[in-house]
């Protein structure tokens, strides 16, 4: 489902908002799905393409969430927090597709639409020399290619807390397991970025 076109895009409500609006949405006031699409949209797209690293299927499978959330309106309880809700739909929408037997195979980003990379990277200030500003790509292309080998659980994990700014509750509750299992699998993730940045932990000293 998509907003339907205007002049100008509108600014995305806060979460209280978009709390609100989803409730009025739920209860089926259709006029309130525009400030649900866009207090959602900017923040699944990237979620969704930090999982798949596909720009076309991530907005495939956003458009697939919004249409689940449609469907599964009814079943939103009055005064729950729509964020936590809307990010298990995405997930389980990409998850349906990384399971699936026929779904087709998609190339890896190559360096001219690595939206994902582009959005990690760091923001090279106006005195920074090209020197630095490539290092910082060969970090974010770096980051990108480690959470791409990690296992799905553990990229998951790690996205929710360190680029949407998750809670380990909310990830828990997203992912539909214990925060001790959420922390675990972010905790592995670390790790193994550590290791691909080739940052070694701090011995104790003697």
């Amino acid at each position: 489902m998509r907003e339907p076109a205007s002049g100008t895009t509108p600014a995305a409500p806060d979460d209280t908002a978009l709390d609100a609006a989803m409730d009025r949405y739920a209860q089926g006031d259709d006029r309130a799905f525009g400030v649900v699409h866009a207090g959602l949209y900017e923040r699944l797209r990237l979620f969704l393409l930090r999982l798949c690293r596909t720009p076309a299927l991530a907005e495939d499978l956003l458009q697939d969430s919004f249409m689940r959330m449609h469907r599964a309106r009814g079943s939103f309880a009055p005064g729950s927090r729509v964020v936590p809700w809307a990010y298990a739909i995405a997930r389980n929408a990409h998850t349906d597709h990384a399971r699936s037997a026929h779904a087709r195979r998609v190339r890896p980003l190559d360096d001219g639409d690595d939206d994902t990379a582009a959005r990690n990277e760091p923001a090279a200030g106006p005195d920074a020399c090209a020197e630095e500003v490539q290092i910082a790509k060969q970090t974010a292309r770096i980051v990108e290619d480690a959470l791409a080998r990690l296992p799905a659980a553990q990229r998951e994990a790690f996205v929710l807390i360190r680029y949407e700014g998750m809670s380990v509750a909310d990830a828990a509750r997203i992912l539909g397991v214990t925060e001790n299992a959420v922390k675990l699998r972010a905790f592995h993730a670390y790790e193994a970025l550590r290791a691909a940045l080739g940052i070694e932990k701090d011995r104790p000293k003697r």
